[in-house]
């Protein structure tokens, strides 16, 4: 009987053990559910706004100094005090149950409401707009707000760039030839109130930086254009500007030349704005390319002059010159049409007894003490007294 009531409690032990065993697994298979259960709730909760964020909700309620917006499920936002003030333009034109976003500047506000920025958000959506911009090459016509020596200052949306001068079109572009920052920023100043077609290319929110560019896809590929011309090309263009020291000359769509003073013609040219209009048509000739630049030439297409003078000139030959200008070395006198010699003003000690003895417009007999034609140089002493 002993024997037989010790494997009765073994059995019983047993029969626990496995029930014991099975509740613990049935325990566990409880929490794993109810732990996937929490992080499928936990994963379908939003995240909380941080400082930073743009958040969007409906306009619940409008007072006279606080405006605010439920932020289901995180509460109730608020716009008020300077950031209300910031924004009092855009404010007015919003009513109750309008939708609106706005950007998280403290997640703890005033008496527990999220605190909001509309104007921040405004300049957030600005910036992403910009960024689009860049994507999209979309081209804005804005106004000119002022300028400076490196370029124009352009305003979009409330946000001022910066349009480099580099960046502007070649009839924009300030044609200064001697680099003066002075008149460059004359030339600038003038397009202040212009509106021009620019695209975004730098938008930089942190470092509050945009940057502009006027110059299309044809301004860029310039090289490209080039291409399809070689020196020595005879062309028919038409002038795009003139200033002091040449004229520009449209070639095609996006692609001008310049034509340098000295290239105008074999005759002294003293100021090509007063030879060329806006306009007129031209024939010139390709004398350079360079890195999307072309230079061209009108009087390339004329006759040299000092071919024919090299037959009928020779140096110590006494001739008859006209004065045509004063420059540091002395004064120039021409012979005949496009031809014209140094008298230098070591003859004359100073300037002041050169300019007594040469009057402009006056014509002088000289003798010819250096003549070298291919070089298109030459040399003359007045003969007389000095």
């Amino acid at each position: 009987m002993l024997g037989l009531g010790n494997k009765t409690d073994k059995k019983s032990k047993e029969e626990l053990e496995v029930k014991d065993s099975k509740n613990n697994i049935e325990t566990e298979e409880k929490q794993i559910k109810k732990k996937s259960i929490m992080d499928d709730l936990l994963s379908q909760t939003p995240t909380p706004p941080q400082v930073g964020d743009l958040v969007e909700g409906l306009v619940i309620a409008i007072e006279r100094s606080h405006i605010f917006i439920n932020l289901p499920p995180f509460g109730t936002g608020i716009i008020y005090g300077r950031e209300f003030m910031n924004a009092r333009d855009i404010l007015r034109k919003i009513n109750v149950g309008d939708s609106i976003a706005a950007k998280v500047v403290d997640v703890e506000g005033l008496e527990g409401y999220v605190e909001l920025s509309l104007k921040e958000a405004r300049q957030a959506l600005i910036w992403a707009e910009a960024e689009d911009a860049i994507k999209n090459k979309t081209i804005l016509e804005l106004p000119v707000k002022d300028a400076n020596k490196g370029g124009l200052i352009i305003e979009w949306q409330g946000i001022q760039g910066f349009l480099p001068a580099s960046q502007l079109k070649a009839e924009n572009y300030p044609r200064v030839e001697d680099g003066d920052k002075d008149r460059i920023l004359e030339q600038l100043r003038a397009l202040i109130g212009t509106k021009l077609a620019v695209s975004v290319i730098t938008a930089d929110p942190k470092e509050n930086k945009m940057i502009f560019s006027e110059k299309d896809s044809l301004e860029e590929d310039k090289k490209i254009l080039t291409e399809d011309y070689k020196i020595g090309d005879e062309l028919e263009g038409e002038v795009t500007g003139a200033v002091e020291f040449g004229v520009f000359v449209k070639l095609r769509e996006g692609l001008e030349g310049l034509v340098h003073i000295s290239e105008m013609d074999w005759a002294l040219v003293e100021d090509p704005r007063t030879i060329f209009k806006i306009g007129e048509k031209v024939n010139v000739k390709v004398i350079d390319i360079n890195n999307g630049k072309i230079s061209l030439s009108i009087k390339a297409l004329k006759e040299n002059p000092w071919h024919e003078a090299a037959k009928k000139y020779k140096k110590e030959d006494t001739v008859n010159g006209v004065i045509i200008k004063y420059n540091k070395h002395g004064a120039l006198a021409s012979i005949e049409e496009g031809v014209a010699g140094l008298v230098h003003i070591s003859e004359f000690e100073t300037d002041e007894k050169l300019r007594e003895a040469l009057e402009l417009g006056k014509t002088y007999k000289f003798t010819i003490t250096l003549f070298e034609p291919e070089e298109q140089r030459m040399t003359l002493s007045l003969k007389g007294e000095k």
